[in-house]
């Protein structure tokens, strides 16, 4: 075995060239520069984030849906419901007749109605 003491000592660094700084001075500005855009990017998108959640929008799905009542026939049994873009779609079955009324979602309204027939 040989003495670790007499072997060449590798930790000393050699002096670079001044080719070899100016690289590595290059590589440091492009590396800060891309860190700070990515840092101004991703605060971006955490603002726009923040503002999309706590912005008010007149309610939300509470305010397209405040309708009082709906009327469907006595002894109707509800096969369906669905409220989208303000609308409320319900699917009932009232005796042997399978029918859709779709309402305001505001007011209550009944927009339409169509009925199922068999062919």
């Amino acid at each position: 075995m040989s003495d670790p003491r007499s072997q060449p000592d590798d930790t000393e660094a050699e002096p670079l060239s001044p080719e070899a700084q100016a690289i590595f001075q290059r590589a440091r500005r492009s590396f800060a520069i891309s860190m700070g855009l990515l840092i101004v990017g991703l605060m971006t998108v955490a603002g726009v984030l923040v503002y999309r959640v706590t912005r008010d929008d007149g309610g939300g799905a509470a305010a397209q849906y405040s309708l009082p009542a709906i009327s469907l026939p006595t002894g109707s049994e509800i096969i369906s419901a669905s409220a989208s873009g303000g609308l409320l779609t319900l699917t009932y079955r009232a005796g042997p007749v399978t029918s859709i009324r779709i309402f305001d979602g505001r007011t209550g309204e009944m927009l339409r109605e169509v009925p199922i027939v068999s062919e």
